[in-house]
Formats: C-alpha cells, structure tokens, sequence
C-alpha cells in the first residue's frame, strides 16, 4: 500500500485514471462495431501528429511565462513556411525541410517580438497571449487573400482567382514524408509511421539536452524561483524571451509536422483549433502551470489524443456523429480541471 501511496503522490490521479479510460474505451470498440487495430492506429497516428506541437510549450512554461495560449503564432508561421514551400513546388524531403526552416525562422522573428510584448504584462501571459494570438490570426487573413502574391494553382482560390484557398493539398508535394520513411504494419491495418514518431522522439531528446545546458538551467531557475535567480546574476527577461522565441520556432515545425500527415494546409482560422488541444494535452500528461518535462510530453500527447480520438468514435456508434461536441467537451474539461488544482511540487 505503501509503494501505491508513493507512486500516486508523484504521479497524481489524472494520469492512472485516464489510463484506466483510454484502455477500457480500446476494449469497448469492439462491442460497439469499431475494429481495435483501426482505433490502434488512429491513436498512434494522431499521437505522431502532435508530439512537437505540444512539446513547443515546455520552454514557455519551464521559464514561468505559463501555458502558451498564443501557440497560434507559432503554427501561422509555419504555415507561412508551408506555403512558400509549395509555391516554389518544392517536393519530398527537400521540399518539407525548406518549410521547416522558413517557418522556424520566422518563427524566431515573430517570436522575438511576441517575447517582448509578454515582458511587459508578466503575470498575464496566458490571457495576454490568447488576445495577442487572434490578432495575429486576424491579420495573417488579410495576409492570406489580399498580399500574399501566389501563383501556384494548388494555392490560388478557384473563386475569384484571388487568395489563397481555405484548405490546401500536399499530395503532390511532401505529404506523408515522414509518416512514410520506415513505416511498416503490423497485420493488415494497424500502420506505424515511424519517421514522424523518430523525428518527434529526436525533437524532445534535443529539448531535453537544451534543458541540461547552462541556459536551459538557468530558464527553468527563471520560471521556478525568480527571486533565486534575479539574485544569481541571471538576466529574467533575457530568460524569458528566449523561451517564448524557442517556442514559437518549435511550433512552427511542429505544425509542419502535422500538415505533412494530414495532407493538406489549414489556413485562415484553422490555427486557432490547435491552442486548447495542445493544452490539454500537456496538462493531462502532468504538467503544471510553471513545470513541465519531456515526460508530461509524450504522456500527455497520447492519453489525450487517445481519448479524443475513440471517445467520440465509441460515443457517436451509439448516440450518432457529435464527435465535435465530445472532443470540446474533453479539452476544455482538462483544462478547466488543470487551472484549477493545485500545482504538484
């Protein structure tokens, strides 16, 4: 008993019961028409899908400047990357790597700035940061129909010849690049895409090895006791606008990484989607408002992603399609319940 009480007050109750959830959703599938290796495979993909995004909000929340709402900042940059990327018709490997570093260097200007703007509300981030978001969404639409000069069909709205498109293919470009390169299945159905879960793996073990450095020590000193660290010599603002820049650079890969396994661009307000999903996700796998490891990462990613993905599937095969609903309802649910308890030391 002893041992149980140890490992619940290191690991909370959330985690082992949204376990206990997912693994008793997986053994429902079957009663209610869904195969388990279709539902397998949905979770491991959407799991892939998400570990980078979720993994640009550690530097944010590991220096103090909490749960990073603007996300969308980050993901329009990399779609601006994306873009460019196919404008140019740019293919395959070259042709992601091209919007990778485009969307990471913008990421890095935007970011730079966006960093500047939180120094000045410290301990209104996260609401400073939602407002700051729709604002840059807002005008990244304006972007997107009236200055941005394409001439790729693929991205030119049909109507009008104007804009671009609300959502844009990547067949013919670099989809399924990553997804593709070492993947294999295991029976007929269940696939595991095995170069966007390596890559994602390799993007956490790097942030993980930043987090071991005298910079990354001294971010996470910023965000744990600030006063210890002022007194240390370590420069806060510094600190903290490095995190939110590194962020906002992290998510506009991570959101590439998404694209390339949907297959298609988002644009316009899709970027907003992502900011409560990415949340949640990091909040589930253990996180706290001023604390979170690679662990709460990969944790977080696939127990949300899991219980999103076959709750509202074993929830519509008996009450009819409201997986939207569901899928609100669970994301705003966590985060709801994470703001509100009480951080683990």
């Amino acid at each position: 008993m002893t041992k149980v009480n140890q490992f619940i007050s290191k690991v909370g109750w959330s985690r082992p019961i949204l376990g206990m959830f997912l693994i008793v959703l997986f053994i429902i599938c079957p009663l209610v028409g869904i195969k388990i290796d279709f539902a397998i495979t949905n979770t491991i993909g959407r799991f892939a899908m998400y570990i980078v995004l979720v993994l640009s909000l550690v530097p944010m929340i590991q220096t103090g400047c909490g749960l990073n709402f603007g996300i969308p900042i980050g993901i329009v940059c990399g779609v601006f990357g994306a873009v460019l990327s196919v404008e140019f018709r740019l293919a395959g490997p070259l042709g992601l790597a091209v919007a990778m570093l485009i969307g990471a260097a913008l990421g890095v200007l935007v970011g730079f700035l966006y960093g500047l703007i939180l120094n000045k509300v410290k301990g209104d981030e996260m609401i400073i940061s939602t407002y700051v978001g729709m604002a840059f969404i807002a005008f990244m639409n304006l972007f997107w129909v009236k200055l941005l000069p394409v001439t790729n069909p693929i991205l030119v709205m049909g109507y009008g010849g104007q804009g671009l498109r609300t959502s844009v293919t990547l067949e013919e470009n670099w989809a399924g690049v990553l997804d593709n390169f070492l993947s294999f299945k295991i029976g007929d159905i269940i696939e595991i895409p095995t170069g966007l879960i390596l890559f994602g793996v390799f993007c956490c073990i790097l942030m993980w090895l930043f987090f071991k450095t005298k910079l990354g020590t001294a971010m996470t000193a910023v965000g744990s006791n600030p006063e210890y660290a002022r007194a240390s010599g370590i420069d806060i603002n510094k600190m903290r606008l490095i995190s939110v820049v590194i962020s906002t650079a992290v998510a506009a890969v991570g959101i590439i990484c998404y694209a390339q396994s949907y297959t298609f661009l988002q644009m316009y307000n899709a970027s907003n989607s992502f900011t409560f999903v990415t949340v949640a996700a990091i909040l589930i796998g253990g996180a706290a408002i001023k604390k979170a490891s690679i662990t709460n990462v990969l944790i977080g990613a696939f127990l949300f992603q899991g219980i999103v993905t076959i709750g509202p599937m074993v929830v519509s095969a008996q009450l009819g399609d409201i997986a939207d609903v569901v899928r609100l309802i669970v994301s705003n649910g966590t985060i709801l319940y994470a703001l509100t308890r009480k951080e683990r030391a």
